[in-house]
């Protein structure tokens, strides 16, 4: 597995994938062909579908000009080996292909180009799954984040440093920011709503009204385009800030131990990366919000005085009760479900750290098997439900409003 300063980026919202990849994969290319007169990009499948509400297509002009760049939206085309294909084509003066390569945005901002494999000796991680890393942690008696410093060494601290600063600084722009998102939907922030409500309710709203207000700020931020922590995507960025403050405030912990639960938590999502998919276009938003879950389960748990048993308990109770998620953004953009779904999930989250701490650890069915079966069932998946906008919700939505097209509203520009 690979380190998890892969895992953990920070960019701009509102999507790693549709965003933050494409971006990635402009700069790549543009890289590569100084030279060029024009460039032409296509957009395959996931991303021609829901690429104009994700702004797929401005992360790629900001990088390579808005004077000689087009855009080639073919949401119906498939190219073999993801769902977020592109092809970036160099022109010269005459029109004629110059340079052409074929980049997959595959999750959390991570591009492949095609054909390619990760090298081995980009990998951090030798131990391929969590029944090999628990046992072990066991064998060795040391914590989650014990062996994620002895697989990353001791600089790991000032990298989650900093992502934690960037994770509550997002929080704490989303807790403050009042007005409306900007998109076709009209959707109004209401984070600072929940906020200040819950400082006023009663106390047993003040666990769902905190978390639900931390999760949501957060979200609203990143469908604002603003700068989030890739948590495991953009999409899922506000479940694991809001648990980590949420048990931070509660627990009276210190910051030492937020960033430990942000190693175990990176652990964790590090595996559904790598033995499944953290990508909404291949396996669904159970891949995103899924994965964010059982992060922040994890995370939660080990900051509650769990054991490692305890925390994997907790870890795949947050990603089983997740499978089959469907990713359905109205007119694709990531706002409904998107935001309230990142609400849930935190809140679901603590729910199952506290379950996890009321148990001994002990389960049927251990955290790498329900890896394995969210990634067969996100596969099971028609493409309507992977993040094309053209099903669940969004198919709903469109209908309701008269709306045609592949997630945009009748009467948007394009």
């Amino acid at each position: 597995m690979l380190s998890l300063r892969e895992l953990y980026r920070t960019g701009v919202g509102p999507s790693s994938s549709h965003t933050m990849g494409p971006r990635a994969a402009a700069e790549h290319f543009l890289a590569a062909t100084p030279e060029a007169v024009r460039y032409r990009v296509h957009l395959f499948e996931s991303l021609g579908a829901t690429g104009k509400g994700h702004l797929t297509d401005a992360a790629v002009i900001a990088v390579l000009g808005s004077d000689r760049t087009d855009v080639v939206w073919r949401p119906t085309d498939k190219l073999p080996e993801h769902p977020n294909g592109m092809v970036f084509e160099s022109l010269d003066a005459e029109g004629q292909v110059t340079h052409s390569v074929t980049y997959y945005s595959v999750g959390g901002g991570a591009i492949r180009i095609a054909g390619t494999a990760v090298s081995p000796a980009s990998r951090v991680y030798d131990l391929p799954d969590m029944t090999s890393i628990m046992r072990y942690c066991e064998d060795k008696g040391i914590a989650y984040w014990e062996y994620v410093q002895a697989c990353e060494g001791t600089d790991i601290w000032d990298f989650l440093g900093a992502v934690w600063q960037t994770m509550q600084a997002a929080m704490q722009r989303g807790l403050e920011t009042q007005g409306v998102l900007p998109g076709s939907i009209g959707l109004r922030r209401h984070a600072w709503n929940y906020h200040r409500r819950t400082r006023l309710a009663s106390l047993d709203m003040q666990q769902t009204g905190l978390l639900t207000a931390y999760a949501m700020a957060v979200s609203e931020e990143n469908a604002a385009g603003g700068v989030v922590v890739t948590a495991p995507t953009c999409g899922a960025s506000g479940v694991l800030p809001a648990v980590l403050r949420y048990v931070l405030e509660t627990q009276q912990l210190g910051e030492r131990d937020v960033l430990r639960a942000l190693a175990t938590a990176g652990l964790f999502g590090n595996i559904i990366k790598h033995n499944g998919s953290i990508s909404g276009a291949e396996v669904g938003c159970q891949g995103e919000v899924g994965a964010a879950c059982s992060m922040a389960c994890a995370a939660a748990t080990q900051l509650m005085g769990g054991s490692l048993r305890q925390i994997e308990y907790a870890a795949e109770m947050g990603l089983e009760h997740h499978l089959g998620l469907t990713c359905d953004p109205v007119d694709g953009l990531v706002q409904i479900p998107c935001i309230e779904r990142n609400a849930c999930a935190a809140n679901r989250a603590v729910s199952g750290a506290q379950m996890a701490i009321l148990s001994d650890g002990s389960h049927r069915i251990p955290f790498d098997e329900v890896v394995s079966v969210m990634a067969t069932t996100g596969h099971d998946l028609p493409s309507l439900y992977r993040e094309t906008s053209t099903g669940g919700l969004a198919r709903a939505y469109a209908g309701r409003r008269g709306n045609v097209g592949r997630g945009r509203c009748a009467g948007c520009d394009g």
